[in-house]
Parts: structure tokens; C-alpha cells; sequence
């Protein structure tokens, strides 16, 4: 097996002040402001703030490389006594309580059962950073100059509108400092130019945002509203179904209506489809001929479509991944017939070297939902990215009082400006981890059916489930945190992965060799 040279460090130096990333006037009224509620002198806060730090150091680096060998041992004593709690019977079904965290530092976490866990799947998407990242010390920075993380809708901090600057700005590929460009942007009314920003908690509620907009221009939010464009026809809403044309592979938050798009509650679904309600119409992965029978079928007469949803890397379904060329037509199509597309990066948005996967595929959204994994897993800080063309709500339409955190604000920015410094050095590394899942594959193509996904979204497909979980606890046993999707009837066996940004080659060619191993028995 090939195998990486050398323990350098593979990431780019990346030094950050909260001032840097804040900017020194903001700064130096916070101190000012500061100094007068607690005493403390100004200038000592002031030069806090101004404090470079290193957000990844190479000794933060070279300390997690070290614990690799150590990966599936026991370092530290087991809880004796854990809480039981009092949650649900299916929580409780699927709780794995060995597991659950009592530390964690980088990609590794140490269980309540003592052994040390690699974050295969970086805490599901949550934590693309790992835990404990050096660089979130600015946080602690900007409680200790009391920057307040509670606020409401009215009072949105500067940070929080410095974030929606920064995120209008990279999903439109300007460069830092480009304020003239920005400017062009925000001004900018045509449909798949994301320009307006709404702060939310979870990705349900960001998905849950987009499918509002969506429907205000089939029915008026409130009494008041103003005429829809489309009133009187019944919004139809394409989402990515499974291999076999049903709704369930798609995945876009826990809210019903969300819920309804990929099969869940069929009798409520059932009574709106009959009222005429909405209705939702799925397309097989990569079916171009599903595409085009949908826009004949259901963009006429009575019918509308209202917007086409869809995750680029269908985590929630083997990790397939859908093709340029289909996603390409899509666009076309939705363009020609007046579709908005709200693309779900949830999943996603956190690994490309770009930040957001769409870029890489040069398309043009109207609505871009971003999850928890934006702010790594500090905060539940959620946005929905979208056009000002669909700007048509009320401020009540779609919001969370508390939706505003300047601290879970601050986090992003972080991420943001670490992951924009080493595009470069986490392409690269997400390459070698999928050329070395393909060679795996290769290696044990009696067992191994295929690779899916993309970079560090990397997705192990068998021939069959009992292979694929028999993989996947041989795995967990050895300290690999990895699963098989087993909660939907029709979903191709595979066993998931993602590998934080974080992990070098080095954690790459320890995940790889475990696979290997554990397919050798």
C-alpha cells in the first residue's frame, strides 16, 4: 500500500487576532464599552484583542499524530456510573453510551468506555475541525471582552452582519477585500446571484426557510401579503429519490413538510396531494430522463413546479454523488421554466476547499441552505443563503429569535479564514483519501461493490448489508467511528465516512489501513 513520506506539518500556517477578523474599529469599541462596565483598563483589553494567535500550530499537529497508534486502545479509566436519562425509547434503542464523549481533542475522541476513537465521520457532519480547535481560543477572547453571544432579530451584532457579508462574499467567489465587488452583489436582483442572508439554528429550519420562500410565490404568507405570481396552481416540489423512483433517499431537516418530501407522514402527505395542496415529485439520481419527464408532466396546466432541493453528495443515501452533467440540465431546465433550486450543502459546505461544493460545479443556485457544520460544531448556527429576487417574506416568515449569536457568528469566521487559507492543502488530501478508498476497492473487489462520494465524503458500497455492517463493526471495534445506513429499506449498502478537514496523510493511511484489515478477515 502507498503510504505518505514524511511528519511535517501539511497545513498552511494560519496567524488571526480577533481584531484581524473582526476589524480594530469594531475592536475598539467593544474595549471602550467593556472597560466602563467592568473596570478593566482599556488598553489591556485592547491588546488582548489585537493578540495573534495560531488558529492549527504545528505542535497541536504533531501531538494528535503521535496518539494514532493509540487508536482503538484503552487510555484512560471507564465511567463506572453514567446517567441513564429519560429520553425516548428510539433514542434509547440506538444510543451507543461507550462511545459518548467524556473528551476530545482534534479528530479523536476518548468514550465513557475509556478507548480512543477516531472521528471517521467528524461527529457526523458537526465537526469538520475536530474537536477542541486551537483557533476557537478567539471565542474564549471575545467572552472575555464580554461580546454578548444573546441577542435578538432587531439588535443583529456587527459580527453577525460582518459573517453575512463574508458568506455573500465566498458564495460568489470574491476575493477578500473586494468591497466594490460585494457592493455589485448585494445590489444584484437576478435569480442564482445569493445575496440576501437569513440566521437560523439547524439545517431543518435553514432547508424549512428555503421551502417558504419557495411557496410564498404560490400563496400569500398573511393576509395582507401581496398577490402571488403563481396563485391558483398546486406547487410541485422535485427532490432526489432512490434507485427505485420512491421519495426516501433525500434528506432536508425534520420539519413535516420536510419530512413529507421523502415519504414520512404518506396519509398527511396523501390529504394534501388530494386537496391539491403541494405535491412532491422524485428523480432517480443521475436520471436525466427523470428530469425531463418531470418538467413535461408537471410544469403545465394546473400544476407548477415550485423549486428543485438536492444535496450534491447524498450522504443520507450510500453517498452517491450526483453528476455535473445531470445537475447541469437541472439548472438549465429550472432556469427556462422559472424553478428556483435550493441546493442543500448542509453536509457538505464545511469540506470543499472552495467551502461550498456548488462552486466546484459552477452552478448558479437560487438558495443555498448551510448547517451546524459551518460554525464546527461550537453552536447550532445555521443560514439559508438565497437571491433577493425571492425577498419577499416578512420578517416573521422565517426566523429563530435567537438566530443571531455573535460568538456562533465569530465561528464561522474562524472556519471560514482557516479553510480559505489551506484550500489548496485540503483538496489534496481529500484527493488521496478518495484515490486510496478506489485502490482499497480495488484490492478487495470480491467484498467491495464500489467507492461513492467525493474527497473526505467518502462512502464504501457492498453487494450486500450484512457484509457492509460486519465491515463497519469490525471497525468500531478497532476505535474507527463508521456506520452503515440501515434506517431506510431501499438504500444501497455502504458504509459512510468523513474525515475532518483537519487530518493529513497520516490519518488517511491509519483509516486505510484499518479497512484493509479489517476486510482481510
Amino acid at each position: 500500500m502507498k503510504r505518505a513520506a514524511g511528519n511535517a506539518a501539511e497545513f498552511r500556517p494560519v496567524r488571526a487576532s480577533l481584531a484581524d477578523l473582526v476589524g480594530r474599529e469594531y475592536v475598539e469599541a467593544v474595549c471602550e464599552a467593556r472597560a466602563f462596565l467592568s473596570g478593566a483598563s482599556a488598553a489591556s483589553l485592547r491588546k488582548e484583542a489585537s493578540e495573534k494567535i495560531e488558529l492549527y500550530p504545528k505542535s497541536f499537529q504533531d501531538r494528535l499524530r503521535r496518539m494514532l497508534p493509540g487508536v482503538g486502545r484503552r487510555c484512560s479509566a471507564r465511567l463506572a456510573r453514567s446517567a441513564a436519562g429519560a429520553t425516548t425509547v428510539a433514542y434509547n434503542r440506538n444510543s451507543r453510551i461507550a462511545w459518548a464523549p467524556l473528551s476530545g481533542l482534534g479528530y479523536y475522541r476518548i468514550g465513557e468506555d475509556g478507548r480512543l476513537f477516531l472521528l471517521s465521520k467528524s461527529e457526523h457532519y458537526h465537526a469538520p475541525l475536530g474537536h477542541s480547535f486551537p483557533g476557537f481560543k478567539l471565542l474564549d477572547t471575545a467572552r472575555r471582552l464580554g461580546i454578548p453571544n444573546a441577542t435578538h432579530n432587531n439588535t443583529r451584532g456587527h459580527i453577525t452582519r460582518l459573517l453575512e457579508d463574508e458568506l455573500v462574499r465566498t458564495a460568489n467567489g470574491l476575493s477578500r477585500g473586494d468591497r466594490a465587488g460585494l457592493a455589485r452583489v448585494l445590489g444584484d436582483g437576478r435569480q442564482g446571484v445569493l445575496n440576501r442572508v437569513i440566521n437560523l439554528e439547524t439545517g431543518s429550519l435553514a432547508a424549512e426557510a428555503a421551502i417558504k420562500l419557495a411557496l410564498a410565490r404560490f400563496d400569500r404568507f398573511q393576509d395582507d401579503s401581496p398577490a402571488c405570481k403563481y396563485r391558483g396552481r398546486t406547487p410541485v416540489f422535485l427532490v432526489m429519490g432512490d434507485n427505485d423512483g420512491a421519495l426516501q433517499a433525500n434528506y432536508h431537516g425534520t420539519t413535516i413538510t420536510a419530512q413529507m418530501m421523502r415519504g414520512l407522514w404518506p396519509e398527511i402527505y396523501a390529504r394534501q396531494v388530494n386537496s391539491g395542496a403541494f405535491r412532491v415529485c422524485p428523480l432517480r439520481p443521475n436520471s436525466v430522463d427523470d428530469l425531463e419527464r418531470a418538467f413535461k408532466t408537471w410544469d403545465r396546466g394546473a400544476f407548477k413546479i415550485a423549486a428543485f432541493f438536492h444535496e450534491i453528495v447524498m450522504m443520507n443515501y450510500g453517498g452517491i454523488l450526483l453528476k455535473p452533467s445531470f445537475l447541469k440540465r437541472a439548472y438549465r431546465l429550472c432556469a427556462l421554466h422559472d424553478v428556483p433550486v435550493c441546493v442543500d450543502e448542509i453536509q457538505s459546505c464545511a469540506w470543499s476547499p472552495e467551502i461550498y461544493l456548488f462552486r466546484e460545479y459552477g452552478l448558479k443556485p437560487c438558495m443555498l441552505a448551510l448547517g451546524k457544520g459551518m460554525p464546527a460544531g461550537e453552536y447550532p448556527a445555521s443560514r439559508l443563503l438565497f437571491s433577493s429576487a425571492f425577498d419577499a417574506l416578512p420578517q416573521f416568515g422565517a426566523l429563530v429569535t435567537n438566530g443571531q449569536e455573535e460568538i456562533a457568528s465569530l465561528a464561522y469566521l474562524i472556519k471560514m479564514r482557516w479553510i480559505g487559507e489551506n484550500a489548496g492543502r485540503i483538496a489534496e488530501i481529500g484527493e488521496y483519501y478518495e484515490s486510496e478508498l478506489r485502490r482499497l476497492a480495488k484490492r478487495h473487489r470480491a467484498k467491495i461493490n464500489g467507492i461513492e462520494g467525493r474527497r473526505h465524503l467518502g462512502a464504501i458500497r457492498f453487494g450486500a448489508l450484512e457484509p457492509a455492517k460486519a465491515f463497519a463493526a469490525a471497525l468500531n471495534d478497532a476505535g474507527l467511528d463508521i456506520s452503515v445506513q440501515t434506517y431506510k429499506t431501499s438504500i444501497p449498502p455502504a458504509a459512510l465516512t468523513k474525515l475532518p478537514v483537519t487530518a493529513g496523510r497520516d490519518v488517511v493511511d491509519k483509516v486505510i489501513g484499518m479497512m484493509d484489515k479489517a476486510l482481510q478477515t
